[in-house]
């Protein structure tokens, strides 16, 4: 029997964990960033855990794909973000954020991998 819940599954977790970092960090960011990289690093950010969760309940096997992908290119804009918040000197390291991007990259690229098998069998 597979997994019940999206919250179940791996990647969700760090996903999420990830985000909560992203709030973390973004919390002490200068008060004219609020509306602007903040904001767009928070919904990036989401964006990840959040479509790993849609894409768990979709029937198709391609739409849950579809939806893993744009979780992956909400990841991949989120490692852009932080690029930026340590040029800026918003944040003086970004390395366990990267850490924690790479780590839940590697989770997402199983999941695809593993339901792109499902499709085949």
């Amino acid at each position: 029997m597979g997994v019940a819940k999206f919250k179940d599954l791996i990647v969700w977790q760090e996903a999420h964990q990830f985000v909560l970092m992203v709030y973390g960090i973004t919390k002490n960011y200068p008060s004219e960033e609020k509306y602007g990289l903040v904001s767009q690093m928070r919904r990036a950010g989401v964006s990840i855990p959040a479509n790993i969760a849609e894409g768990f309940k979709r029937q198709g096997i391609q739409d849950k794909i579809r939806f893993y992908n744009i979780a992956e290119a909400s990841l991949e804009e989120v490692k852009y973000f932080l690029i930026l918040s340590k040029d800026l000197n918003y944040i003086s390291s970004n390395e366990s954020e990267f850490t924690q991007a790479e780590s839940v990259g590697r989770l997402l690229n199983g999941l695809i991998s593993s339901t792109r098998r499902r499709k085949k069998t």
